[in-house]
């Protein structure tokens, strides 16, 4: 059975999360989303806390834990509860990480996973989303085709993390009907990182869109090797991590919306007490609450290696509508102060709306 009480080690990552969100994230979210900048020293210090250097294996130079969904979630959902261009930034690795410690060759893994461990993280992103109407990750248009010993990757992709700064990319195509993935390094010939991005939201994090024209790499740089990569198991840890980031950020934006209904006064009481508004932040909680089960659940069959992929697709999904639903409602408590950067919620709001878009661009 599911457990809703985290054990003592969770415990103490869900406290030291929550801690590094408040003095750290929250101080510095509203300068990141307006120069478009996150401190490296903010990113340093999370790197600092072995959050994934602790799931690499010990022949890697890791702690050698056994990584854990339900871990990552709660973790997640921390950071973005303290900013989620932050939060994404500093999980971008896992974006690689992860895959390789699902899939990857025993050589694979020997090679890469070891730059998981140093003391700055390493520059490495991947690449899911297409520029594409309908885009579905099960039916990509990037194309991989084999040749010889090589592979030519061809397509276009955009939402990148980090693209510009990555040394390392991993980029997923069809290839036989099925999509896989494929490393490739940024000095490839016919790989061209475009500008940057002008997003509504998640401002403090770059994404850019790239194209690869012909694209050549190793056969034996193909994610698994001969085996191939389990695609739908990488994309349910994907699912599962951005909706427990979704309920971060619209746990947020409930809090925040609830304690100034608190302490906002009208005609002589707390508009908190007039039922409008005590209903809308009671409809609030419950679906944030509805929706953290959900992922719960989900991450809890992922790390009892069951197929996860309805439950992750069904939280994932209501997660999207949920963040929209309470980060506008928070505006909405907050009336004309809502719309102003004066307060948070309007940031909260423009980060909720990417949610529905950014699949693939986190992992736990």
């Amino acid at each position: 059975m599911i457990s809703f009480s985290p054990s003592e080690e969770q415990q103490m990552i869900i406290n030291m999360m929550r801690q590094f969100a408040t003095d750290e994230m929250r101080k510095n979210y509203r300068q990141c989303d307006e120069t478009g900048i996150i401190p490296r020293g903010i990113i340093g210090k999370a790197w600092d806390m072995g959050i994934i250097a602790n799931i690499v294996p010990e022949n890697c130079g890791g702690a050698g834990e056994e990584r854990s969904a339900v871990t990552g979630v709660l973790l997640a959902e921390e950071l973005a509860w303290g900013d989620l261009s932050i939060a994404l930034e500093i999980i971008s690795p896992m974006l690689l990480a992860v895959p390789l410690i699902l899939n990857g060759t025993d050589l694979q893994k020997l090679q890469y996973l070891a730059g998981f461990c140093g003391k700055n993280p390493p520059k490495v992103t991947a690449a899911l989303i297409e520029p594409h109407f309908n885009f579905d990750p099960n039916e990509l248009h990037t194309k991989a085709e084999l040749k010889g010993g090589h592979y030519l990757i061809n397509g276009r992709k955009c939402f990148v993390p980090l693209a510009a700064e990555s040394d390392t990319l991993l980029i997923y195509a069809q290839e036989n009907g099925k999509t896989q993935g494929f490393i490739l390094p940024k000095d490839t010939e016919g790989l061209k990182i475009n500008p940057r991005e002008q997003n509504m939201g998640i401002k403090a994090l770059p994404t850019y869109e790239i194209t690869m024209g012909n694209c050549s790499i190793p056969k034996d740089h193909r994610l698994g090797g001969e085996n191939g990569c389990d695609f739908s198991a990488i994309l349910n840890s994907s699912k599962v991590a951005l909706a427990a980031m979704a309920v971060g950020v619209a746990r947020a934006a409930y809090e925040y919306a609830r304690d100034y209904a608190k302490q906002r006064f009208a005609f002589g009481e707390p508009i908190a007490s007039r039922q409008a508004i005590a209903f809308m932040l009671a409809e609030m909680a419950i679906e944030i609450d509805a929706t953290r089960l959900m992922v719960w659940e989900a991450a809890w069959k992922l790390d009892k290696k069951q197929d996860a992929t309805k439950e992750a697709s069904l939280g994932k999904f209501y997660a999207d509508d949920m963040v929209m639903v309470v980060t506008d409602r928070a505006i909405q408590v907050l009336g004309g102060h809502g719309y102003i950067r004066e307060h948070p919620v309007e940031l909260w709001f423009r980060n909720a709306r990417g949610f529905a878009t950014l699949d693939g661009i986190t992992t736990v």
